[in-house]
């Protein structure tokens, strides 16, 4: 049996196999020699003090101690061609790892993307970048793989009660991505890595007999009695089966105002709202890591900040060490911002969405639209933002001390956001008590972090789509809607999870339900 020890280490010899081993046998008072094999369970960064650790947690193999590299393999998925069809409508993590569970199951899933398959939404992200063309069915938020696609597949996530996170981060392992997800605190794949991991998995769907069908939007759900009966498409097709799960994503407005014209029962859920910050990622590393220079055996330094400002938590969101923002607006009309990074985070700059949580009370303004006033409050901030820069994909953008001290920037240094920004008094933005909340924040994140507030960070407005601003209420046993029988809404945009891993494992949780549903039916 391996020995597991729990080390800290410099960040060379971390990453210096032949260095871990002569700190490990100098440990366990074992000649080098003797160490056949040292491998990294677990690997997080100490930054507490001025001598950077890194604390690993390895299992130990001795000369004459079996050893074999582990392999993870995929399940034997079972043909499902001729199976029962359980529609799912979304092909981002939640709606293809509900489709894969629902495979592993015998069922055949029919996935429903209103978008692209993942290769083709590039031209369309080269359109908003390049033209400031915004199509509302392939953008960063629709399309194959969904928002997790083109906006760095984080995978880090604290939702461990939901589910089993080991079994989605192995899955993606078998898919491709690098073991290192698996021993990573913070793990991600990288926006340049995913796209071929998401093809992948569609294609191990369709070769079990599983449909996925592209540039397929649900336009209508049909529901009879109460229950689901099938849904019709934009192309005038009707699909049927009376097993649904709703897997679009926290930005499928169109799928929010359906439900609440059928009266489908839907109700107006919080979020968080704000701006996304640029800052050069030199600058976050010698305040992360207390250095000038970061040098090559530490990775771009992130950072995580909370403070409780007017009575409301601030805190950063989707922070991209070196990474860029990025256009995410899904309709023409308004301007949204997110960031992502490539697998290597080898670019200059560092943002982080700053939001704010709001609260029911504050789209007391919109409360004529019911359910969807969470929505609508959202979308004039976007469409006000669409106005102040010029009617265009360009982003209104102040420097960061400009805005703490109500001053307009007399100019922008060009960032990471390619359309590009106009400067802009981010007040005229946000209603007055966020604006304030914002700038209150931002003074008391300069306390904690030395340096962080300066000019030569840029706030680029608005970072608004931090989640849904709808829950679709479900059964907490049977995850059905409270009202609709067979329908199953799941993920982000039925306000059930909160990243790439908890929207997976709650696609897996409806698909175990439907099957569980079925098989009583059946017994």
């Amino acid at each position: 049996m391996p020995q597991e020890l729990l080390i800290q280490v410099t960040p060379e010899t971390a990453s210096n196999e032949l260095l871990l081993k002569d700190f490990i046998g100098k440990k366990i008072k074992t000649p080098t020699a003797d160490l056949k094999q040292v491998v990294v369970l677990k690997r997080s960064i100490d930054a507490r003090q001025k001598a950077i650790k890194i604390n690993l947690k390895v299992a130990v193999y001795l000369k004459g101690e079996a050893f074999s590299e582990e392999s993870f393999k995929l399940p034997d998925y079972p043909n499902v061609v001729h199976s029962q069809e359980v529609i799912v409508v979304g092909a981002g993590p939640a709606g293809l790892f509900a489709a894969l569970q629902l495979v592993e199951l015998g069922l055949k899933p029919i996935v429903l993307e209103r978008g692209k398959d993942v290769r083709g939404r590039r031209r369309d992200l080269k359109a908003i970048n390049r033209d400031h063309i915004v199509d509302e069915d392939s953008n960063y938020c629709f399309g194959e793989g969904g928002a997790g696609t083109y906006s760095d597949g984080k995978l880090y996530t604290r939702s461990k009660k939901r589910g089993d996170v080991t079994r989605i981060l192995e899955l993606l392992v078998a898919f491709g991505a690098t073991p290192d997800i698996l021993v990573e605190a913070h793990p991600h794949i990288g926006t340049n890595k995913l796209p071929q991991i998401i093809q992948d998995i569609r294609d191990k769907i369709i070769e079990c007999g599983g449909q996925v069908l592209f540039e397929t939007r649900v336009i209508d759900i049909l529901v009879k009695n109460n229950e689901v009966e099938g849904v019709v498409t934009q192309n005038g097709d009707t699909i049927l089966a009376n097993k649904l799960i709703l897997a679009t994503g926290h930005s499928a407005r169109d799928i929010f105002e359906l439900l609440d014209r059928k009266k489908i029962l839907i109700e107006a859920k919080p979020f968080a709202l704000g701006v996304r910050a640029e800052h050069p990622q030199s600058l976050i590393d010698q305040i992360q890591y207390s250095c000038d220079y970061r040098g090559e055996f530490l990775p771009p330094a992130p950072y995580s900040i909370v403070k409780q400002v007017g009575g409301r938590g601030m805190y950063s969101f989707c922070m991209c060490p070196g990474g860029v923002i990025a256009p995410c607006a899904t309709s023409p009309g308004e301007v949204v911002t997110n960031g992502w990074s490539p697998s290597k985070r080898d670019q200059a700059t560092a943002n982080s969405g700053i939001v704010i949580e709001l609260k029911l009370e504050d789209f007391k303004p919109f409360a004529k639209f019911g359910a969807l006033a969470g929505m609508e409050f959202q979308k004039s901030i976007e469409q006000r933002a669409w106005h102040l820069a010029g009617e265009t994909q360009r982003v209104p953008a102040q420097r960061m001390v400009d805005f703490v001290q109500n001053k307009v920037s007399a100019e922008i240094p060009k960032t990471s956001y390619v359309p590009g920004t106009t400067s802009v008094e981010m007040g005229q933005v946000f209603p007055s008590f966020l604006t304030q909340i914002l700038r209150e924040g931002f003074s008391e994140f300069g306390k904690s972090m030395k340096g962080y507030l300066t000019n030569d960070a840029i706030l680029h407005a608005p970072e608004s789509r931090t989640s849904s601003p709808v829950r679709i209420p479900r059964d907490g046993l049977t995850l059905e809607h409270l009202q609709i029988k067979g329908l199953y809404p799941c993920g982000e945009g039925a306000g059930y999870a909160g990243g790439i891993i908890s929207a997976a494992i709650d696609g897996e949780k409806c698909a175990l339900m439907i099957a569980e549903c079925l098989k009583k039916i059946k017994d």
